[in-house]
C-alpha cells in the first residue's frame, strides 16, 4: 500500500483509493478482496473507467486520509499502527466495520480491552462495545465500571450511540451488585473487642468499629460495588479513627480472616452484564 505519487513501488498496485481529501492510495484489489467480503463482491462488479493520468481505476471513499491510511496499515502485511486514543479507535472500528475488515476488526476488538482503556474510561469502552454490538467486550467493561459511579463519569459522545437497553443493563448490574455486597457485611460472633465487650460478659456485642465500617462500606458499595476500597488500608485506619475505641485497632487486624471471607464473598458476585 502506497499513497500515489511517493513511492515508485506502486507499479503493481491496481486500484486506487482516494479519501475524502483528496489523497490517493496505491493498492492491490487481491490484498482488499481478502480483507474485505464487501471489496470482494464490489471487485465482481463492473469497475469504473480508469483514470487518465494514473492508469487505474480510481475508488472514492468518505473516509478521511487520516484513517484510510492507518486502516490499511492493518490490511497489509506492516507493522500495526498505535492506537492513540479512544477517539482514534472508534473512527477506525467504524470505518472497518462499514467495509467489513475482518482483520481489522479483530484487531481493534483486542485494542479496545487494552489496560490503559480500560483503566481510564470503562463506561466509555462499555459504550463503544454496545454501539457496535460486541458482547464480550461489553461484558468485560461492564465489570471495569464497577470502580466508577457511572452517575457520576463525564458525559461521552460514545453514549449517544447506545440503546437504553444496554444503558440499563450497566445500571442494573450496579444496583443489583451494590444491594447484594450490602448484604454479605454481617459480622462473625468470632470478631471481638476486648473493650467494646468487656462490660458483656457471655453475651455477643459487636466491636464500635464494626458499626463504623458497616455504615462507611454500605455508602461506599451504593456508589462503587467493588471491594476495591472497603478493604484498603486507609478505610480501615478511618473506621478505627471513627470508633473511638483504643482497642478497636487490634480488633481490626486481628480480623484479618474475617475480612479476607467476606472479601471473598463480595468478589464472587455476578460482576457482568
Amino acid at each position: 500500500m502506497t499513497v500515489s505519487g511517493r513511492d515508485s513501488h506502486s507499479e503493481d498496485a491496481d486500484i486506487l483509493l482516494e479519501s475524502s481529501d483528496s489523497v490517493k492510495f496505491c493498492v492491490h484489489r487481491c490484498i482488499l478482496a481478502s480483507a474485505s467480503p464487501f471489496f470482494e463482491h464490489m471487485f465482481s462488479l463492473p469497475q469504473p473507467p480508469s483514470d487518465v493520468k494514473e492508469h487505474r481505476p480510481v475508488v472514492p471513499v468518505s473516509e478521511h486520509s487520516s484513517t484510510l491510511g492507518v486502516l490499511l496499515q492493518f490490511i497489509y502485511p506492516e507493522p500495526d499502527p498505535v492506537i492513540a486514543s479512544l477517539d482514534e479507535l472508534v473512527t477506525l472500528l467504524a470505518t472497518s466495520v462499514k467495509y467489513d475488515f475482518l482483520g481489522p476488526i479483530a484487531a481493534l476488538r483486542k485494542e479496545l480491552l487494552s489496560p490503559r482503556f480500560l483503566e481510564e474510561s470503562p463506561t466509555r469502552v462499555y459504550a463503544i462495545a454496545s454501539r457496535f454490538d460486541l458482547e464480550y467486550e461489553a461484558q468485560v467493561a461492564s465489570r471495569h465500571t464497577l470502580s466508577c459511579n457511572v452517575l457520576d463519569c463525564p458525559l461521552s459522545d460514545d453514549l449517544k450511540f447506545i440503546s437504553a437497553h444496554a444503558y440499563h443493563r450497566l445500571l442494573v448490574l450496579h444496583r443489583t451488585r451494590s444491594e447484594a455486597a450490602q448484604a454479605l457485611l454481617k459480622i462473625s460472633q468470632d470478631v471481638k473487642c476486648m473493650q467494646c465487650s468487656g462490660p458483656y460478659y457471655g453475651a455477643f456485642v459487636p466491636p464500635k468499629w464494626w458499626k463504623e465500617y458497616e455504615r462507611l462500606a454500605k455508602e461506599e458499595l451504593a456508589i462503587r460495588p467493588t471491594t476495591d476500597v472497603i478493604f484498603s488500608m486507609p478505610f480501615l485506619a478511618r473506621v478505627a479513627q471513627a470508633s473511638a475505641c483504643v482497642r478497636c485497632s487490634g480488633s481490626i487486624i486481628d480480623a484479618h480472616a474475617f475480612f479476607a471471607e467476606l472479601k471473598k464473598q463480595i468478589d464472587d458476585l455476578p460482576g457482568t452484564i
